[in-house]
């Protein structure tokens, strides 16, 4: 899908009333997916943790890991916000808001309670368009994570080859990054429906 110019209008406009009153704002997190403006209340407190203990398992000599980085993904209309990028070191130099899905090597979401379908569904097949190498889904409520890796196809029909799921507990070995995810510390969230 283009970007037509009614829809970068929509867009100009939310930027400036983003930036004219942030405190409206505030505890928000905003993503363009496939052409709809996403505004989703702000995570809890076990799923900033799951981010921060995942993020800290990533060697700060080969890796850099950033929360909440916008990524630009050619052909699609999106410019989602994952909760953790992962990117070798000097993949991106900058400046800018949005990182190129080229520069990186494993993108994570951690599935809230209205995040679900996008995150098992939209996400995968938009950073399979987008070619990123690896995509972990960690999903609290069902206590497992699931890793994509080996992407093909385009658009709305791109998807991953290899899916591996893990339990809570058990290792994630990312063995294209020459990391394994240590998940004994991820806690979970009362049920909801997926």
């Amino acid at each position: 899908m283009r970007r037509t110019t009614e829809m970068m209008a929509v867009d100009e406009r939310l930027i400036a009333l983003i930036d004219e009153h942030p405190e409206v704002f505030e505890g928000y997190k905003i993503e363009l997916l496939r052409g709809d403006i996403v505004m989703m209340a702000g995570p809890d407190w076990v799923h900033n943790k799951i981010v921060l203990w995942t993020q800290r398992q990533f060697s700060l000599d080969r890796w850099e890991p950033l929360q909440t980085q916008d990524i630009a993904i050619p052909g699609e209309d999106s410019e989602p916000q994952p909760d953790l990028l992962v990117m070798e070191q000097g993949a991106f130099e900058g400046p800018g808001r949005l990182v190129p899905a080229a520069a990186a090597t494993l993108l994570v979401e951690v599935v809230s309670k209205t995040s679900a379908l996008r995150d098992y569904h939209q996400k995968r097949s938009m950073y399979a368009a987008g070619r990123v190498p690896a995509y972990l889904i960690i999903d609290p409520f069902a206590a497992k994570c699931v890793l994509l890796t080996e992407p093909f196809g385009t658009g709305e029909q791109a998807d991953y080859r290899t899916e591996r799921t893990s339990k809570f507990g058990e290792p994630v070995p990312l063995d294209l990054m020459d990391v394994t995810l240590d998940t004994s510390d991820f806690r979970t969230l009362p049920g909801t429906p997926r």
